[in-house]
């Protein structure tokens, strides 16, 4: 009884991390192929994670909260928010509430040409 009480709260785990990971992959506006060529895997395998055929390895769990920055805990548990603070983040709102009107417009549209080139650089160049 006892093991059948462990696989069954394993498998009922993976369920919703198979959701929380559909989450991740909506909330960034990826398809299948994108997330997991950003993982270094498969799309088929991706899809059968999302489907619930297959669990993610701890290294792939590992790749998804780095490569996403996601929080841990929202992850495995669905506790907390989906995506973890940045450690710079607070420090870049306090330099940017003290600048300039035209200071901080300048900065949004350097942000956004880094953002760009960054998507450029991630999708090979498209």
């Amino acid at each position: 009884m006892r093991s059948f009480l462990r696989a069954g709260t394993i498998l009922l785990a993976r369920n919703k991390m198979k959701d929380r990971i559909r989450a991740i992959r909506k909330a960034l506006k990826l398809s299948q192929s994108e997330f997991a060529k950003r993982l270094g895997i498969k799309g088929t395998a991706l899809s059968m994670v999302e489907l619930g055929k297959n669990a993610l390895t701890e290294q792939n769990v590992k790749l998804i909260r780095m490569t996403f920055n996601v929080n841990d805990d929202w992850l495995r548990t669905g506790k907390g928010e989906m995506f973890a603070a940045s450690p710079y983040e607070k420090e870049f709102f306090e330099i940017y509430r003290g600048l300039m009107p035209e200071t901080q417009r300048a900065l949004l549209h350097l942000a956004q040409d880094l953002l760009e080139s960054q998507k450029n650089l991630l999708n090979g160049g498209k």
